[in-house]
């Protein structure tokens, strides 16, 4: 699924929401109860890239190719304001774990590759939200059961969200001879900074997070929901896999037996997949699409109510 689609896809949701739920409060000013707040949020991540994926050739971008025995944690902390009553700015920051294996795969080329990683990211983000309330309520007046049929009213908030982030990561790969986690940036794997190899990557990114949430608002201080969040990036380097195998006796020269090692631990199946091409090139290690990565995460909200301004009683006299 390319960028467009997805940019459409939200532009879809939105308006779809739009007709969908009713926008209404109890009062029309209610929304103003809640229009700051603190957000936890916990659950897991899954990540989309070059490494294991689904039994064929990978679906790039695509949430079914997501590998959930390598589902991480994901936490973040983040701060919503209510710009209007259908609109809101949210800023978090984002702890998120991710990982890729090609074991998991009997995709043959990708198997025999045997490459794997994992990350570390830290992400910052905000973004735009458009929210849809349905609220549900019970009768206000002093009839038989109106207190508890306002007690367990709810109002239900749907959100559609699009923004941009900035994410540092740092790939390590498991040494084949060791079994010790290596940080690949310094290995070069893929020969980068050696003659005819890419450049360096850098190790900090932007990211465009896109997706959807729900929440409850359960009082005037309290609210939890779900949420997903997918983020399309502009690095095809968080997993250390980008384009071709680089000549290992020059690896060794350079960055010695580690870099080696960690460039091509492949199985050996598949005879000369990862040796030059008859023209001289290297092998492809890994294609060109850049990754992706995403979470799916329980939140629990806290409002700041605005304080009430107390009332002065005016003499008669």
């Amino acid at each position: 699924m390319n960028t467009k689609r997805l940019l459409y896809f939200f532009i879809f949701f939105t308006f779809f929401l739009r007709n969908f739920y009713s926008q209404n409060f109890t009062r029309p000013n209610d929304w103003k109860k809640y229009r700051k707040e603190v957000i936890i949020q916990v659950g897991a991540s899954g990540f989309l890239g070059d490494l294991g994926g689904l039994n064929k050739i990978g679906t790039d971008f695509s949430p079914v190719d997501v590998e959930f025995v390598l589902t991480r944690p994901a936490i973040s902390l983040a701060y919503r304001y209510k710009i209007a009553k259908n609109f809101n700015w949210h800023t978090s920051f984002n702890y998120l774990l991710v990982a890729g294996d090609d074991k998991l795969t009997t995709e043959q080329f990708r198997n025999n590759r045997n490459l794997n990683f994992k990350s570390n990211i830290f992400e910052f983000a905000t973004r735009l939200e458009v929210s849809f309330f349905n609220s549900k309520v019970g009768h206000r007046y002093g009839i038989k059961k109106t207190l508890s049929r306002r007690h367990k009213s709810r109002s239900s908030e749907f959100i559609g969200f699009i923004g941009i982030g900035g994410f540092y990561f740092n790939p390590k790969g498991k040494n084949p001879s060791s079994g010790q986690w290596e940080k690949l940036y310094p290995l070069h794997t893929e020969g980068q900074g050696l003659p005819g190899g890419p450049s360096q990557y850098k190790k900090i990114a932007l990211s465009i997070p896109m997706g959807i949430a729900w929440r409850t608002i359960l009082n005037k201080l309290w609210c939890v929901g779900l949420e997903f969040n997918y983020r399309k990036t502009f690095t095809d380097y968080i997993d250390d896999v980008h384009g071709t195998y680089y000549n290992k006796a020059a690896l060794l020269d350079a960055y010695g037996t580690k870099s080696v090692a960690l460039a091509d631990p492949s199985l050996g199946n598949i005879p000369g997949a990862t040796s030059p091409n008859g023209d001289g090139t290297g092998a492809q290690r890994g294609d060109k699409d850049n990754d992706t990565y995403m979470s799916l995460q329980v939140t629990v909200g806290r409002f700041f109510p605005p304080k009430r301004k107390k009332t002065r009683l005016r003499s008669k006299f």
